[in-house]
C-alpha cells in the first residue's frame, strides 16, 4: 500500500489529483497539504512513499520543500508540478533530486505514468536497502573479547583503504566473515565480492578459474571463459585457502598484482583488471615459503594487512553472545521462538575444548535446540553437545 502526499495550494487543482490517483488505484493511502509548510510537518511526521508537489506556493515555494525534505528523508521521490512560466524552474529541480516534472494542466496517461514509475522506483530502492542491511547483518562479528575488539578496530581502519589483506587462523573460526565485512564496508560494496576456494579447486583447473581461458585451450574448453579476475573487475576477490594454490597460479596471481593485467589459459592478450585482493589461509606460509611451497614475494604482495583471526578456546568470553545469536538466528530460520540457554548450560559449554571453533559451536547450538527442549539444560548439553 503506497503512501501519496499531494502538496497544491490550488483546491480545484488538489481535488483533482486526489481523485485522478484514488480511481487509478484504491488501495493508494492519499494525504494533501494546501502550502510548504503544512507539507513539511507531515513530511516528519509520517512516511511517504511518493510527494507531488506544486513549485509555485504561498508560504514555502515547492523547490524549498524539495530541499528540506532531502535533508531529512532523501529517499521520497518528488514529482514536481509546475505552470508554464515555472518550466525552468522545474528542469533546475532535477538537479536538487526530483524524479520528474509534469507541467499544468497536468496530462492524465503522464501523471499516472510517472507515479507508478516513481513508485516502481522507491519499492525497488526500498528493496535494495533491505537485502542490504539483511547481507550486512549476516556478516556481523559477534564478541567483545579484546581479541574480537581488536579485529574490528582493525577492519574499521582498513577496510576504507585498498591495502591486501591476508587473514589468517585455524578453520572455522570466521575468516570468511572478517573478508566479507571488509568487503561490505569498502568503497567497493557496492561491486561483486568474488570467492575461490583455491583447497577445493584442482591444481590443473585453479589457473582456468582465476583467469578463464579461450576455446581450446585445453580439450574440455569448448568455448572463452572469464575467470574470477574478470568476474571481481572493480570489486573484491578473496582467495581462501590460498596456501593450497599450486606455484603456477602463484606466479600468475603474482603478476596479476604487480601490473593489474591477466590473461586467459591458451591467450597472449593482456586483460585490464581492477580487483582488490583478500587473501585467508589456515597454513602457516612462513614455514610454507621456507619449504619452497609458497612464494615468499606473494605473500610480501598479499600481506600488507594481517589480520590473525583467533581459535574460539581463546576467545572463550564471546560463547555467551555466540550461543544467543545462534539460537535467534536458528529460531528465524525454522519459524519458531528462540530457546533459552540456563546459566549452567552455557557455563559447560564455554568449558569445552572447541577444535571446530564457531563453526563446531554452530552446530552444537543447533542440535541442541532440535534435540532439547523449550529451555536447554546444564543435562541436555552434557547429553547431546558431544554426540
Amino acid at each position: 500500500m503506497s503512501k501519496i502526499l499531494v502538496v497544491e495550494d490550488e483546491a480545484a487543482i488538489r481535488r483533482v489529483l486526489i481523485k485522478i490517483l484514488s480511481e487509478e488505484n484504491d488501495s493508494y493511502q492519499l494525504s494533501e497539504a494546501e502550502d510548504g509548510l503544512k507539507a513539511m510537518e507531515l513530511l516528519k511526521k509520517e512516511d511517504f512513499d511518493l510527494v507531488i508537489c506544486d513549485i509555485k506556493m504561498p508560504k514555502m515555494d515547492g523547490v524549498e520543500v524539495l530541499q528540506a525534505s532531502k535533508k531529512i528523508k532523501p529517499e521520497i521521490p518528488f514529482v514536481m508540478i509546475s505552470g508554464h512560466g515555472d518550466l525552468e524552474t522545474a528542469v533546475h529541480t532535477m538537479r536538487y533530486g526530483a524524479f520528474d516534472y509534469i507541467s499544468k494542466p497536468p496530462d492524465l496517461n503522464r501523471l499516472l505514468n510517472t507515479v507508478r514509475n516513481a513508485l516502481d522506483r522507491n519499492a525497488l530502492v526500498s528493496e535494495n536497502k533491505r537485502l542490504k542491511k539483511k547481507v550486512s547483518k549476516n556478516y556481523q562479528m559477534i564478541g567483545e573479547s579484546k581479541e574480537i575488539s581488536f579485529i574490528i578496530e582493525i577492519i574499521e581502519k582498513v577496510a576504507p583503504t585498498e591495502a591486501r589483506v591476508m587473514i589468517t587462523g585455524p578453520n572455522g573460526t570466521g575468516k570468511e566473515l572478517v573478508a566479507h565485512w571488509i568487503h561490505e564496508k569498502s568503497e567497493r560494496s557496492k561491486k561483486p565480492m568474488i570467492e575461490v576456494n583455491c583447497a577445493a579447486i584442482p591444481s590443473e583447473l585453479i589457473e582456468s578459474e582465476l583467469f578463464g581461458h579461450i576455446k581450446g585451450a585445453f580439450t574440455s574448453a569448448v568455448k572463452d571463459r572469464a575467470g574470477k579476475f574478470e568476474a571481481a573487475n572493480g570489486g573484491t576477490l578473496f582467495l581462501d585457502e590460498i596456501g593450497d594454490m599450486s606455484l603456477s597460479a602463484q606466479a600468475k596471481v603474482l603478476r596479476a598484482l604487480q601490473e593489474n593485467k591477466i590473461s586467459r589459459v591458451g591467450s597472449d592478450k593482456d586483460i585490464s583488471v581492477n580487483v582488490r585482493v583478500i587473501a585467508a589461509t589456515n597454513k602457516d606460509l612462513k614455514k610454507e615459503i621456507a619449504a619452497g611451497a609458497f612464494r615468499e614475494d606473494l605473500y610480501h604482495r598479499l600481506a600488507v594487512i594481517l589480520i590473525d583471526v583467533p581459535s574460539l578456546n581463546q576467545r572463550r568470553d564471546d560463547i555467551p553472545l555466540l550461543i544467543e545469536h545462534f539460537a535467534k538466528k536458528i529460531a528465524e530460520e525454522q519459524g519458531s521462538v528462540p530457546k533459552v540457554f540456563t546459566e549452567k548450560a552455557v557455563k559447560l559449554l564455554q568449558e569445552y575444548d572447541w577444535t571446530g571453533n564457531v563453526r563446531e559451536l554452530r552446530n552444537v547450538v543447533e542440535r541442541l535446540i532440535i534435540l532439547g527442549g523449550v529451555e536447554i539444560s546444564e543435562e541436555e548439553v552434557k547429553l547431546f553437545a558431544r554426540k
